[in-house]
């Protein structure tokens, strides 16, 4: 590309274009530029955009904001990373773990957020994407508006410099939405999972797809925490607290972004996934491992912990309903905690009589 190919396009307000940077970050810049400014030329709605920052996290601008998002806050380009990093309110960050898609929410508040930011640029350069959601605050006269953040990473390390390649869309309406489940007590204020009722209307939900052929097969789990009882009774319960808190963000990072895991009360817990017993049992053998090797400290002591599951599927039950489901995967978590604990009971096999098989570690 040519010396003349690279020069700042008009209107172009960041620094790299005409700063001291190597000619291969400014030409991969002005590629960029062109093709986001040709899209927030078609009027599609969604907000482009391209920030970049030094590597050692102390400053951050954009080289191009689409004209939505300077419209939101009525400034020039070169004033919008300040006015949107003192509006943000409240910022969550999705972590996407390497186990089966498992994803992990963040929340942080604008003063958490602040003494973070540099740990979290460097952080999002080191792992090459975003997705976060941020809560915009735009003053007394106009209600917060919640923005949903994806975008790629490109770092330039001769040039000290990461650019983030993005697109933000406007998710105040979903926000709303959970937020309202949350206030109405949808969800479990100690664990932020989903609760028995999200559960009823869940299990509804799936045995009507079911039931249609919508889906081939799907599980339902019953975990219980072994001794939980002794966790109370040697450690406290705020220890208890502790444990059923981080128990919910283990599975988190455990599960795929499909299934669906909640408290059903005290040290009981849900799980829900499509699939049939073979895959339902996988998935109750991952958390199982998971928190059998998970290490569990309050207040510098370690907490010894694990769980047992009983898993059922649609298929098997003879007449489908939430209470019969529900009460096969019951039978077998009780059958779980007779075998010895930690493991999964899973399959009913006839032979003289019913009788239930354990997979064992």
């Amino acid at each position: 590309m040519s010396e003349q190919k690279i020069l700042a396009p008009p209107r172009y307000a960041g620094r790299i274009l005409n700063g001291p940077y190597s000619a291969g970050l400014k030409e991969r810049l002005a590629e960029l530029v062109a093709a986001f400014s040709a899209f927030d030329g078609t009027g599609v709605p969604g907000i482009p955009y391209i920030s970049a920052w030094q590597h050692d996290g102390s400053i951050m601008w954009y080289e191009f904001a689409g004209r939505e998002f300077i419209g939101l806050f009525g400034c020039t380009t070169e004033q919008l990373a300040d006015l949107f990093r003192e509006a943000v309110v409240n910022h969550r960050l999705f972590h996407r773990t390497e186990v089966e898609a498992g994803v992990r929410e963040i929340a942080r508040s604008s003063d958490e957020l602040s003494s973070s930011r540099r740990g979290l640029r460097a952080e999002v350069a080191q792992r090459g994407s975003v997705e976060a959601t941020y809560k915009i605050s735009r003053g007394a006269d106009a209600a917060p508006i919640w923005l949903k953040d994806r975008a790629r990473v490109e770092n330039f390390g001769a040039d000290g410099i990461a650019i983030s390649i993005g697109y933000l869309t406007d998710v105040t309406n979903e926000m709303a939405h959970k937020d309202l489940l949350e206030q109405i007590g949808y969800v479990d204020q100690l664990t932020g999972l989903p609760n028995r009722v999200i559960m009823r209307r869940s299990l509804e939900l799936k045995i009507g797809e079911y039931e249609r052929n919508h889906i081939s097969d799907f599980v339902f789990l019953m975990l219980d925490i072994d001794h939980f009882k002794v966790v109370n009774d040697s450690f406290g319960h705020l220890a208890g607290d502790y444990v059923l808190a981080t128990l919910a963000h283990v599975v988190s990072d455990v599960k795929r972004r499909s299934d669906e895991f909640g408290r059903y009360g005290g040290e009981e817990f849900y799980g829900l996934a499509v699939g049939d017993i073979a895959e339902g049992r996988e998935f109750a053998e991952r958390i199982r491992r998971r928190i059998e090797v998970t290490p569990f400290v309050f207040g510098e002591q370690l907490i010894p912990l694990t769980v047992s599951i009983g898993v059922a599927s649609a298929s098997e039950t003879e007449e489908l309903n939430e209470e019969n489901l529900i009460n096969a995967a019951d039978r077998r978590l009780y059958r779980a905690k007779q075998y010895g604990r930690n493991q999964v009971v899973w399959e009913t096999i006839t032979l003289q009589g019913s009788r239930e098989r354990q997979s064992r570690r």
